[in-house]
């Protein structure tokens, strides 16, 4: 039922929006410093999302990347020369051109400058759901999730920046994109390093993955739906009163 549980967030969500604008706009407000552009509340209920995610990869596997490279270096390749750069100019096409007569010239920016943001940065959570739901290798799951977070901590914002200035008429502040891989990437991804690393020393391997990580499920997904919930309310005004 997860579906209907993600559009109960997106209901639930505008209609706080609407009805308590004042509490809302408070939640909103709180940011990490000025200019930072990211949300205090946002931000803690995705580290409790992805947090138990991180405390599943285990760094040491990338010893065994060079076993069998190819499927590496094929996400690698996707992940960074092809979808980012593919999302860039699927965006500026459909959003300069085939829906331009019902948007707006900076509404085309910033929807460009958003596909660019989404497309340049791997899910860690949803390659395990993907790779579990496939009757995937769990351990060549590990070393590619290990590499390619790795690699987002000095991809993301070069990457990010020269694309969205070339693609809009945008300039996401490089400040910005820095404090989003601090606290989107760097502060769940050493948590959970180190979250990992002493639960096993303490009660051992097979307590930690039979017995711990199951208990995290019901907290990254409530993580989840309720991050969804503030998103719509933080946007209710945007999403009720756009009209083509």
């Amino acid at each position: 039922y997860l579906s209907l549980w993600v559009g109960l967030c997106m209901v639930v969500g505008v209609v706080l929006g609407l009805t308590a604008p004042g509490m809302m706009q408070g939640l909103r407000s709180l940011e990490f410093g000025a200019g930072s552009q990211i949300n205090v509340p946002i931000a803690i209920l995705i580290w409790l999302m992805i947090t138990p995610m991180m405390m599943k990869v285990d760094f040491g596997s990338i010893r065994n990347v060079g076993r069998r490279p190819r499927g590496l270096f094929v996400t690698l390749f996707v992940n960074w020369l092809v979808k980012p750069f593919s999302m860039a100019a699927i965006a500026w096409i459909f959003f300069r051109y085939v829906f331009s007569p019902w948007i707006s010239p900076s509404d085309a920016d910033q929807y460009i400058a958003g596909s660019i943001i989404l497309a340049a940065a791997p899910c860690t959570a949803m390659v395990f759901v993907w790779s579990y739901l496939t009757d995937g290798d769990p351990a060549y799951t590990l070393v590619q999730v290990s590499v390619n977070d790795l690699l987002m901590l000095v991809l993301f914002a070069p990457i990010v920046t020269f694309l969205v200035s070339g693609a809009s008429s945008l300039a996401v502040p490089f400040q910005v994109l820095l404090y989003s891989v601090l606290v989107f990437i760097v502060v769940p991804l050493t948590a959970g390093i180190l979250l990992r690393h002493w639960f096993i020393r303490r009660n051992g391997r097979d307590w930690f993955e039979i017995v711990l990580l199951p208990r995290f499920a019901p907290v990254s997904m409530a993580a989840l739906l309720a991050t969804l919930v503030l998103i719509f309310a933080f946007q209710a005004e945007n999403i009720t009163t756009k009209t083509l």
